[in-house]
């Protein structure tokens, strides 16, 4: 039995995903010209220019599967209303220690960003921070030390 994996995304990570696939679709016909260039220099097996140009339609294919696979098996994570309950989708406001403010929302695996503040509920943050309330105090182990923190807002 093949066990059917679901993957969460917010409204904004499937348009992002969509948008990509648009691009990756796009880029299919240019892919397509530079290996009908590069067959023109003669010789495959020692024509760099024709090995590159299938590398990067291989990664484009590959890419285009995946996230027409994620897409099939999507479920939309709706944002939360009205709770002050950390759960996926919630955008979550930290106070630190040192008095300095954290700001996360909180996504599934495929659109973490933790750059961007999206979070897994996977990670270490997301699985501390998930199913706690406004003013709970939250300790996060990162590296060698853990790192106490406050909830001042869940929206």
């Amino acid at each position: 039995m093949v066990v059917k994996k679901t993957f969460r995304l917010t409204k904004d990570g499937i348009a992002e995903l969509e948008k990509e696939l648009e691009d990756l679709i796009a880029e299919r016909a240019e892919i397509a010209e530079s290996i009908k260039a590069a067959r023109e220099f003669g010789d495959l097996a020692e024509n760099s220019e024709y090995q590159s140009a299938r590398a990067a339609q291989e990664r484009n294919e590959s890419r285009i599967a995946e996230i027409e696979h994620i897409l099939q098996n999507v479920e939309v994570i709706k944002a939360p209303k009205g709770s002050a309950k950390v759960q996926l989708g919630s955008r979550v406001k930290l106070k630190c220690d040192d008095g300095s403010f954290k700001e996360f929302q909180i996504v599934g695996t495929v659109e973490a960003d933790p750059l961007n503040g999206k979070i897994s509920d996977e990670s270490p943050i997301g699985r501390a921070l998930l199913g706690r309330h406004e003013n709970d105090e939250v300790e996060i182990k990162s590296g060698p030390e853990n790192l106490k923190y406050k909830i001042v807002d869940v929206a």
